[in-house]
């Protein structure tokens, strides 16, 4: 779903009494949510704001996702209406600048400056820390600048010390990027390229900086992102379990999640940390994509399913109400009717609290799109409802079993209705509750009284005590005393 970036401005934009407006399109994953933000960082020094709506705008920047059917029609489309709004602009003797960032402008960067000329950046998810010098250039020059090439450096060595500042009470912290499994369906290996990861003293103190600016919440996250290894202070290198451990240490810091994570990088640290860790929380986002080893071993993913289902043992033997969620794909070329029964096996076996399925779709340029034996797309269809279905049905009994539970939520915005606030359990279930404003931003005990299928609903428990105190409260304080 497309989100925009917003907030306040930077700094930078304050001290030059500038005020020019930008607004950020994002499409795809956390880390595409990550990379937004932190454009808005680098662009702040030069004046630039966050806005809501592209009209007005003086920078419009389309952050796209590669994964998904028809991503870049999805942008053309875009790019279309945007066209409009930089016209009218220009009428007025002002100027749009139109950039696309992110996995399809590195994947199909050439075609967007062939098929949009009035793009004047496009640039790939390595590369917005130059933003800065981009913005220089187009000013000058005619036509578009394409930026695709992986640079050298790290782009985290190059963005401001102060990124990050403004994420709010539930904040992401990208420490891992890249990917090295080349998965025939997909192209992370080619719009991310390989895996990197941060040094550990340069995402704890991001992570510091984001505590400090009222952060209760930290997602850490990568492609791959139980694959990192950053150097240490120690100058070994560390794996994720060590480095949740040392964020754990961050006063003030109640909880740590992190995504995406792959089977193959499951270490023994990190499973351990699930069971020692209080700040890291009961839930894991492991995609298997298939239970069928016949399609796992076509999709290069170099485990099989008892694999996978032997790593679910050992993580609920330690930390039993772990809360799994998964992805997965159907119709892969070649899959039968017995695959899919496969798949549908290990689900049972599983039982996910959450998960995310999709009809496959061939991705120019990866190995799976050459496959000759594509499943009808009527068959793509049925297999997806049955599988979905039986999601949906272990969902809300995951969701049922929280009748009667009180669990702490940790509230982060405004429900729907007028005195109601919305946050997340610590299995990312969203919980509702009448409650006053002031809870916003804490860790409250909520007693639940009813479950649906994405959410659960309840009510303050005002005779308990707040898990994690407000701002300028003491410890302990009662919920009751902040009503």
């Amino acid at each position: 779903m497309p989100v925009s970036v917003s907030g306040p401005a930077g700094a930078g934009a304050e001290g030059k009494g500038l005020s020019k407006k930008l607004f950020i399109k994002t499409w795809g994953c956390q880390m595409n949510v990550y990379d937004s933000a932190r454009m808005a960082d680098v662009l702040a020094p030069l004046g630039y704001r966050p806005v809501e709506e592209p009209d007005g705008a003086d920078m419009v920047i389309l952050n796209t996702c590669h994964i998904r059917e028809k991503a870049s029609e999805k942008v053309f489309s875009e790019l279309g209406r945007l066209r409009t709004l930089k016209d009218r602009k220009g009428s007025s003797g002002d100027r749009m600048i139109l950039a696309v960032a992110g996995c399809v402008a590195q994947a199909e960067g050439e075609e967007i400056v062939a098929r949009a000329p009035y793009v004047d950046l496009v640039f790939g998810p390595q590369s917005y820390h130059t933003l800065p010098e981009m913005v220089a250039r187009a000013a000058r020059a005619a036509g578009s600048l394409l930026n695709t090439d992986f640079p050298v450096e790290s782009k985290f060595d190059h963005l401001p010390d102060d990124t990050g500042a403004q994420q709010g009470i539930s904040a992401f912290l990208a420490v891992q990027e890249g990917c090295d499994k080349f998965c025939t369906f997909c192209v992370v290996p080619y719009t991310r390229g390989a895996e990197f990861s941060r040094p550990v003293a340069q995402v704890v103190a991001e992570a510091e900086r984001l505590v400090a600016g009222g952060a209760l919440e930290i997602t850490l996250l990568g492609q791959n992102v139980n694959a990192f290894h950053g150097e240490g202070p120690d100058g070994r290198s560390w794996g994720l379990g060590r480095l949740i451990r040392r964020l754990a240490e961050i006063d003030g810091l109640a909880r740590i999640r992190y995504t995406t994570s792959h089977p193959r990088d499951m270490e023994d640290e990190l499973i351990r940390a699930h069971a020692e860790v209080p700040q890291l929380m009961p839930y894991l986002h492991l995609p298997v994509q298939a239970g069928s080893d016949r399609v796992l071993a076509a999709m290069n993913r170099k485990h099989t399913a008892d694999d996978y289902r032997r790593i679910i043992d050992r993580l609920r033997d330690i930390c039993p109400d772990l809360a799994l969620s998964g992805d997965f794909i159907v119709g892969f070329p070649g899959e039968t009717d017995t695959d899919f029964a496969e798949t549908l096996r290990l689900v049972n076996d599983v039982r996910y609290a959450q998960a995310y399925s999709f009809k496959y779709s061939p991705r120019p340029g990866t190995p799976a799109a050459t496959e000759a034996r594509p499943v009808p797309e009527e068959v793509k269809t049925q297999r997806l409802t049955a599988l979905q279905q039986l999601l949906d049905a272990h969902q809300f009994a995951f969701n049922q079993g929280f009748i009667g539970r009180t669990v702490p939520v940790l509230f982060d915005r405004k429900g729907r209705r007028d005195g109601q606030l919305m946050g997340r359990s610590p299995w990312m279930q969203s919980v509702f509750a009448e409650a006053p404003e002031r809870l916003l931003g804490r860790i409250v005990p909520v007693r639940i009284a009813a479950a649906y299928g994405n959410s659960l609903s309840g009510s303050v428990e005002t005779g308990e005590f707040v898990l994690s105190p407000p701002r300028g409260a003491a410890a302990g304080e009662p919920v009751e005393a902040l009503a």
